[in-house]
């Protein structure tokens, strides 16, 4: 990864590209951009239409993460149908745990190496359809899993299945989805595209929600243990099925070199790419803890420690995920006018001067915890809107999906997903003021490697 050499631009949004200089007659009822044929060749990002590729990326992800969220919103209702407590079995709260670390801890990474790879030799919209059947098929079966009174043990084994899909899932959409999106944005627009990966991932979070929170509120609490609890997965099979049918009109993204290229292997990027996966590690570590502890944990956060009201917290946190989306565009185009750099440092350095006066200045009002996430999103957007920009920057195309895939989702599992497990466990431990420290040292260490990046707002994508 180098910096643009002197004199070299990209070019201009509305340059017409070399192979559109004489008009091609186009059938009245033919769509290339309908053609779900994996050998089809690319277009150029100026000749395809953005719309339907931001549409296709961002449906789907949005889908990915209703299903994902759905389930940790439910996770109560299901502990009662599927690991009762009175279950007089053993097995049945050793498999509650392994559902749950298997997944956030271990899956995830394992998709993002496998579907990666799939996407780099088989094609984008080849994992984009991978993925988002997986999802699919998995919220279904979640669905339909049978209670432990129907079922015994064997209720706790689906679950696990259907959450170990899941987390498959999950993790191979980053990378399918990143590389899709960047690679589908034409001169001067990467940082905006990328901005997308956390507007669908915010929708989708909102969206689960919403409906959970309805369903709670027309069902009650005995319709809802008994059934109610399904319907949400099963909305999700359905949204998967919507997701997939605005998939199939995708661009491939992919240059007819690179799918001519001999297959890279499983572990290819990480053997001779080895310093961008672990710059990736690197830049993702604080961006992660402050994602998950600003948008999951804090409402929790502020419950322990200032003894909130639940409904207040609850509320807070919706509303300052909603400005959070909104705010994911704009920091995109930033970036894409002065740079990724100067992006990820305010983000960086933000966080790390003010992470720790933004946590205390928490006091149990709904005003104050609600300015303090506001305040946390807009430093966030640093970060979250380019991400995807930046991984996909520093790999070439043969490589990039599996590149950014493996060493992201890892990196998430080893510090965003124990986010709350961390500052839960500090404040068993009687030291809760510990963990703002945690956040804010965290993203310390990430500035310092935003500092020695090279810019590469101007550089020229691999395809």
């Amino acid at each position: 990864m180098t910096d643009t050499p002197p004199g070299h631009h990209d070019a201009p949004p509305h340059a017409t590209p070399p192979d559109a200089a004489t008009p091609r007659a186009t059938p009245p009822h033919a769509t290339a951009t309908t053609s779900f044929d994996p050998a089809a060749p690319p277009q150029p990002p100026s000749s395809r239409r953005p719309l339907r590729q931001l549409l296709a990326a961002s449906v789907g992800n949005a889908v990915e993460w209703y299903d994902w969220y759905a389930y940790t919103f439910l996770a109560a209702y299901l502990a009662n149908q599927v690991f009762p407590k009175s279950s007089g079995n053993s097995l049945v709260p050793l498999l509650s745990t392994f559902a749950v670390f298997a997944v956030g801890f271990f899956m995830r990474p394992v998709g993002g190496l496998l579907m990666g790879t799939l996407a780099d030799r088989r094609g984008r919209r080849t994992a984009l359809t991978a993925t988002i059947l997986l999802m699919g098929g998995s919220s279904l079966l979640v669905g339909l899993t049978p209670t432990y009174a129907a079922a015994g043990v064997l209720a706790p084994v689906v679950l696990v299945i259907a959450r170990l899909l899941q987390g498959l899932s999950v993790g191979g959409e980053f990378a399918a989805s990143t590389t899709f999106l960047v690679e589908s944005a034409g001169p001067g627009r990467r940082g905006l595209f990328s901005s997308f990966q956390y507007v669908s991932t915010s929708a989708g979070q909102l969206a689960a929600s919403g409906i959970v929170a309805l369903l709670v509120s027309r069902l009650g609490e005995d319709r809802m243990n008994d059934w109610g609890w399904r319907i949400p997965f099963l909305l999700g099979a359905v949204f998967s099925l919507a997701g997939l049918w605005i998939r199939r009109g995708a661009e491939e993204t992919r240059s007819v070199a690179q799918r001519e290229a001999p297959r890279p292997g499983l572990f290819e990027a990480l053997r001779h790419h080895p310093r961008a996966s672990l710059l990736i590690g690197g830049i993702t570590a604080g961006g992660t803890l402050a994602y998950y502890t600003w948008t999951s944990y804090l409402p929790t956060y502020a419950e322990l420690n200032t003894g909130i009201d639940k409904a207040d917290a609850l509320l807070a946190g919706t509303l300052s995920l909603a400005f959070f989306a909104l705010l994911q565009p704009v920091g995109g185009l930033l970036s894409d006018r002065f740079g990724r750099k100067p992006s990820l440092l305010f983000f960086g350095i933000g966080f790390a001067v003010l992470g720790v006066p933004l946590l205390r200045a928490l006091d149990g009002s709904f005003l104050s915890l609600l300015l303090v996430q506001c305040a946390g999103m807009v430093l966030l957007t640093g970060f979250t809107s380019i991400s995807a920009a930046v991984n996909a920057e520093m790999f070439p195309a043969r490589v990039r999906a599996a590149g950014i895939g493996f060493p992201y989702s890892l990196t998430v599992a080893l510090f965003g997903g124990t986010a709350p497990y961390v500052g839960t466990l500090f404040k068993e431990w009687d030291v809760p003021g510990l963990f703002p420290w945690y956040v804010a040292v965290l993203c310390l260490v990430s500035s310092a490697v935003y500092l020695r990046l090279p810019e590469t707002v101007h550089k020229e994508l691999d395809r």
